[in-house]
């Protein structure tokens, strides 16, 4: 299943407005929705480690290894390389800017978690930039990243969210670790670990604790003639934007609001909003720096093995604490706070019983 950014049920908003203004941005998502995209999964990998006796052995931080390569406007990958790790910049802002975030996000998963790189075995960063015409999206195909430029009118293009990059170089972590059914809560799980690891990885970019940072996914995306900061937001779900041709941001933030749809595979990029918010209400309840406390807890319940991928909302919830108690011991802070979060979007009610 392919991972996108911008949601199906957005792009159908634009594709069906009749404003002359917009008239590019219009044909730009018809074309965006019916573009195939070619996915291709992540094989698992056998994890080994032999040393040998008496060896020395030296440890040293992992460098990332990312390879950008520009698709020249045509919907085909990978495109034509033109920048490598020890290549200097291009002096093309989407091929540099992807450059950056893909090695902010490798810096980010290494030094909060040491994790070296999506697969954890330093594996390569790939991405293509210019991908189509005005394509109005950025997607992981189970391989690399893929930007468009978008349409101009609605989107200026992708490169240059950090939180965009990192949300899907993120789906490939989570394919790597066992993966959620992209659909109905698992699905939304899916795209909301995405968004919690795209904002902490912002978050650890420009060094900002939990009350200095946006908790914005896709801001600077729009142009300025979209009423909107972002794509989604995890501090207010629902709130991202409010807009004559793009309607009114619908994700919810409690489970009383569930959004009961067949679309979007079952509402994934509408009802992470719950999940995002609960996460949300943990980190704001911890304080500091939210990737050091909540995000390890995050972290630790994505990587634990014991998540099943059809895992709904009360199961992954239920999963957090379990991960909170063993990091940080049963009655403390961070358990406290990880059941307040998800009793606060009504996934929990006293900490063990589920509404999902």
């Amino acid at each position: 299943m392919m991972h996108a950014i911008v949601p199906p049920y957005l792009l159908a908003r634009i594709a069906a407005t009749r404003e002359p203004t917009w008239a590019r941005a219009a044909e730009a998502a018809r074309a965006t929705l019916e573009t195939p995209r070619e996915y291709r999964p992540v094989r698992s990998r056998l994890r080994m480690s032999i040393e040998e006796p008496g060896t020395l052995v030296v440890e040293s931080g992992p460098a990332p290894d990312r390879r950008i390569s520009d698709a020249q406007r045509l919907e085909r990958l990978p495109g034509v390389r033109v920048r490598g790790e020890d290549d200097p910049p291009t002096g093309d802002s989407a091929v540099d800017e992807a450059f950056d975030g893909l090695g902010a996000t490798f810096d980010f998963f290494w030094d909060a978690y040491q994790r070296n790189s999506i697969d954890g075995l330093g594996g390569p960063l790939l991405a293509t930039v210019h991908y189509g015409r005005d394509y109005d999206n950025a997607f992981w195909n189970g391989e690399r990243m893929v930007f468009g430029d978008g349409d101009g009118e609605v989107f200026v293009g992708f490169t240059g969210s950090l939180t965009v990059i990192a949300h899907e170089l993120t789906h490939g972590v989570t394919e790597n670790e066992g993966g959620l059914l992209y659909e109905g809560q698992s699905g939304a799980l899916n795209e909301s670990v995405s968004d919690v690891f795209g904002a902490l990885t912002e978050q650890h970019h420009r060094g900002q604790s939990v009350d200095e940072a946006s908790w914005l996914i896709g801001a600077g995306i729009f142009t300025d003639a979209v009423e909107g900061v972002a794509l989604r937001s995890l501090a207010a779900p629902g709130t991202a934007y409010d807009d004559d041709v793009l309607g009114r941001d619908p994700q919810p933030a409690h489970m009383d609001d569930y959004v009961h749809t067949q679309d979007d595979n079952g509402g994934v990029h509408i009802n992470s909003g719950i999940p995002n918010h609960a996460f949300y209400l943990t980190a704001r309840a911890l304080g500091g720096r939210a990737w050091e406390r909540a995000g390890l807890i995050w972290y630790r319940t994505l990587t634990s093995g014991t998540v099943p991928s059809t895992a709904d909302f009360s199961t992954f919830a239920r999963a957090t604490l379990a991960s909170a108690e063993a990091e940080y011991g049963e009655g403390s802070e961070e358990v406290d706070a990880v059941r307040a979060g998800w009793t606060g979007v009504g996934v929990l009610d006293d900490g063990s019983d589920d509404r999902a």
